[in-house]
């Protein structure tokens, strides 16, 4: 009878922890699954970095030269790419512009000319510095490149994907109520544990009416969302060893369990930061959208006098 009443305690965590607790290692999160890469931009970003980092090693080699041949026509083939971005936001905005086709495609184009455009113009430059006009033109083309990298992390926190649509407060919400209903499991094994997953659910939501944090707020929980996994990981695995003590099914799977929790943790704290900072990233987004288009228009302007100092002098 005790044997069994042990399987069965067995029996139950593992089914609630497996139903609870996803997979995962430290090569997962770091290069993401099979799916997820072959679904990104992954190899992509990659092959970028390698480019430039391939381009910066030979540039004392003067291999191209930016006034003609191959120099030159990776010069005009950059520039153009970075004008042909202008077409995105025109089609966002102007409903005549729907015959080029869906939004979608012209932001998944926007993405990869914006990488493409300025890796061209880079050996173009020889990743080096020419005259004064070039170097105002190579500044501000980095400049808008910056800009982009961090409208594409913002872009990221306020949407459900690099390319899917704009998730709304309402949607992460509903993945963290979904993340606190599953941990219900936990509530037998680590009570203490569950009631503070839980109260800090409800605190990431702030003001019940809007359900969101201020401004204030949502940026000081981004200084302590570390502190809080440190405390829960802590909670947890004190109150699981002391189950252990009195469980031997627990003992037995205590390593098991401590993983599980920790994975656990690892995207509870990931949900309640979304969700806490998600006026925050909406309010920089914004902020962002009105810095980032007079940064391309200067852009455009000193290319264009650059090709046109080039051609006249």
């Amino acid at each position: 009878m005790k044997q069994l009443r042990s399987q069965g305690m067995t029996t139950m965590n593992e089914i609630a922890l497996d139903r609870v607790f996803e997979t995962g290692n430290l090569r997962t999160r770091l290069f993401g699954t099979r799916e997820t890469r072959q679904s990104s931009a992954f190899y992509g970003y990659s092959l970028t970095v390698l480019a430039i980092g391939v381009g910066w090693l030979l540039r004392g080699y003067e291999l191209i030269d930016p006034k003609q041949g191959l120099g030159y026509w990776l010069g005009i083939i950059g520039g153009s790419m970075m004008l042909v971005l202008i077409l995105y936001p025109l089609r966002k905005r102007i409903r005549a512009l729907r015959f080029l086709g869906r939004t979608a495609h012209w932001f998944q184009l926007h993405m990869i000319l914006g990488v493409l455009g300025p890796v061209l113009v880079l050996y173009h430059s020889n990743f080096s510095l020419g005259s004064f006009n070039s170097r105002v033109a190579l500044y501000c083309m980095l400049l808008v490149a910056g800009s982009g990298v961090i409208g594409k992390y913002l872009y990221a926190h306020i949407h459900h994907n690099l390319y899917g649509g704009k998730a709304s407060l309402k949607d992460i919400r509903n993945e963290l109520a979904r993340s606190l209903e599953n941990s219900h499991g936990l509530a037998t094994l680590l009570p203490r544990f569950a009631s503070r997953v839980e109260s800090l659910a409800v605190e990431a939501q702030g003001c019940s009416i809007t359900g969101s944090l201020s401004i204030r707020q949502s940026m000081y929980w981004t200084l302590k969302k570390y502190v809080i996994w440190v405390s829960l990981s802590r909670t947890a695995h004190r109150e699981l060893r002391a189950r252990a003590v009195a469980s031997p099914a627990v003992a037995r799977d205590f390593d098991k369990l401590k993983k599980a929790t920790s994975r656990y943790i690892r995207n509870f704290v990931r949900l309640t930061t979304r969700v806490a900072q998600f006026t925050l990233f909406e309010r920089l987004s914004s902020l962002w959208h009105v810095l980032h288009m007079p940064l391309f228009f200067m852009m455009v302007i000193s290319a264009l006098l650059h090709v046109l100092a080039v051609h006249m002098y």
